[in-house]
């Protein structure tokens, strides 16, 4: 099945052509996929008809998992979160790196076909510090589960027992805590978000225990050096720029809603 077969098996309410925008995330977006290891993360952004926005129906999120809430996902397991499209622009203000990366991710939608082409057409006048310091926030958060320093959330520590069992620590939080870092650093640097990663060997080889949990933390508090440094001194705003995002926003369902 493509992308958009899974969403629809998995129960999305609505009909194929309200999804605008649909791709890989996860460790395959970053580049990071171990195989065997990862399930499938699918990620996407809809318009809904106007009666889900003018009615009492509204349907700001669809957000499914073939996994169990109690143990950890496997290979086979798929998870899917989509957004409408007025969600992911709020959602966007609050500079969130995991929206972010719906700007830069390579779609299965083709662009001739969807209004999601006007949202590309301003994703550089979209970027700001917020953004920025949310990617320091988040990568905070992935060291101090890597070390203990704060409580696992979702992903209890002893779902990756395996990975501590191998490897004397978590691998993969190991990995995303530096590949925050790195998004953020070329966000401030170049405006812009390549995925995959350009590091992605590196991120593979902290995901498969070649570093040691120090090097991976000595490297990490290097990268978050250069981050504050880099936004100390930018010139992005200090926020996404509300008006050319509701802007763009508007016009989209307004298309979508014309063609559909």
């Amino acid at each position: 099945m493509n992308l958009v077969e899974h969403v629809l098996a998995a129960g999305f309410p609505l009909e194929a052509s309200a999804i605008v925008h649909i791709f890989v995330g996860g460790s395959q977006l970053h580049g990071a996929k171990v195989e065997g290891y990862d399930d499938l993360d699918i990620y996407g952004c809809y318009v809904e008809p106007p009666e889900r926005i003018l009615g009492l129906d509204p349907l700001e999120h669809f957000v499914w998992s073939s996994g169990s809430a109690r143990a950890r996902n496997t290979a086979n397991d798929i998870d899917v979160t989509m957004y409408s499209l007025h969600r992911w622009g709020e959602l966007m203000l609050k500079g969130n790196p995991a929206i972010l990366h719906y700007r830069y991710a390579t779609g299965e939608t083709a662009l001739s076909d969807s209004v999601w082409v006007s949202i590309l057409g301003v994703r550089e006048q979209l970027l700001s510090k917020k953004s920025a310091q949310q990617y320091i926030g988040f990568a905070s958060a992935q060291r101090m589960r890597l070390t203990g320093e704060k409580g696992m959330g979702k992903q209890w520590q002893w779902q990756r027992q395996d990975l501590v069992d191998q490897y004397g620590f978590d691998t993969k939080f190991a990995m995303h805590y530096v590949r925050l870092l790195y998004e953020c650093k070329e966000l401030l640097s170049e405006k812009r978000l390549t995925l995959p990663l350009r590091e992605k060997e590196v991120l593979i080889d902290i995901r498969a225990g070649k570093h040691t949990e120090s090097e991976v933390l000595a490297l990490g508090a290097e990268l978050e050096r250069h981050c504050q440094e880099l936004l100390s001194n930018t010139d992005l705003p200090e926020e996404t720029n509300r008006h050319v995002l509701s802007a763009v926003i508007a016009e989209a369902y307004r298309r979508h809603w014309d063609r559909y």
